[in-house]
C-alpha cells in the first residue's frame, strides 16, 4: 500500500468500524454523523481546497440530471407496480407522506452534503484522486466503501434492516445508486449535486415505499419485487439509468 492511499483506506476503515458500532448498539439513526467530523479532520491533515473537495456549485444541467435519476426510477417503479396491481393506498395518509417527501427532500440536502455525499464524494474522492487514481478508480473505490458503509444498516437491528434474502439486492442496488452518485460528482465536480439527488431520492423512496419492514404509502408489500432499493424492479431500473449516464459521459469526453 502507498503512503498516499493509507489516508483513504484509514478513513473508510474508521467510519465503517464507528458506524457498524452505533448500528450494533442502537444508535442507527445517529450513525451518519461521524462522517462529518472524520471528513473535516482529514480534510484539514491532507489540505484539500475547497474545489478538491467539491464545494462547488454545478450547472442547471447538472442539477436536471441529478433530479432526473431518482424521478426515473421512482417513478417508474410506481407505475409499473401500479400497472400490475401491486399497490394498496387505501390506508395511505397522503397529507403526512406528502409532507414528509417535502421535508426530507430539502433539509436532506444539506443533511446529506455534511455526512455521506461530504464524506465519499468529497474527502474520499479528493484523496483518492491525490493518490493517483484514476477517474474510473475514484468511482469504482467511493462506490465500494460507499456500499460496504451500508452493510451494518441493512442487516443489523437497526429499524432499516430487511430479510436476509433481500441484503444482496440491497447492496447491488446501493452500488449502482452509489455509481449514479459518483458520477454526478464526475461531471459536475460538484457534492451539492449529488447531494441533491440523494435527498429527493430518500425524500421519496422512505414516505412512498417503506423501509425495513415498514410498508409506505404506496401499500406494495412485495418490495422485493417491487423496492428501488431492495427490489429486482428497481435493481434492473438502477441498472438502465448507471449504464445510460455512463454511455453519455464517454461519448461526451470522446466529443470534446
Amino acid at each position: 500500500m502507498t503512503p498516499l492511499i493509507r489516508p483513504a483506506v484509514l478513513g473508510v476503515a474508521i467510519a465503517i468500524a464507528i458506524t457498524t458500532t452505533m448500528d450494533a448498539t442502537g444508535l442507527s439513526v445517529f450513525s451518519a454523523l461521524p462522517l462529518l467530523p472524520l471528513a473535516v479532520l482529514f480534510w484539514f491533515l491532507q489540505k484539500f481546497s475547497r474545489r478538491q473537495m467539491g464545494l462547488v456549485l454545478g450547472s442547471r444541467g447538472d442539477y436536471a440530471l441529478a433530479l432526473a435519476y431518482p424521478l426515473f426510477v421512482l417513478g417508474l417503479t410506481a407505475l409499473i407496480a401500479l400497472a400490475f396491481d401491486a399497490t394498496d393506498t387505501a390506508d395511505a395518509d397522503w397529507n403526512k407522506a406528502l409532507l414528509n417527501i417535502a421535508l426530507m427532500s430539502s433539509t436532506g440536502i444539506l443533511m446529506g452534503l455534511l455526512t455521506e455525499e461530504g464524506f465519499f464524494r468529497g474527502w474520499l474522492w479528493a484523496a483518492l484522486k491525490r493518490a493517483g487514481k484514476s477517474d474510473a478508480q475514484v468511482l469504482v473505490w467511493s462506490t465500494v466503501a460507499f456500499t460496504l458503509w451500508h452493510v451494518s444498516a441493512i442487516s443489523l437491528d437497526t429499524g432499516f434492516d430487511v430479510p436476509a434474502a433481500e441484503i444482496p439486492i440491497y447492496l447491488v442496488n446501493a452500488t449502482l445508486i452509489g455509481v449514479v452518485f459518483g458520477m454526478l460528482r464526475m461531471v459536475s465536480g460538484s457534492i451539492v449535486v449529488p447531494s441533491v439527488c440523494h435527498a429527493v431520492w430518500n425524500g421519496i423512496d422512505y414516505p412512498l415505499y417503506g423501509f425495513g419492514e415498514k410498508v409506505g404509502a404506496l401499500g406494495i408489500e412485495a418490495t422485493h419485487i417491487y423496492g428501488p432499493e431492495v427490489g429486482v424492479l428497481g435493481m434492473a431500473l438502477n441498472l438502465i439509468f448507471a449504464g445510460g449516464l455512463w454511455w453519455w459521459l464517454a461519448k461526451r469526453r470522446n466529443a470534446a
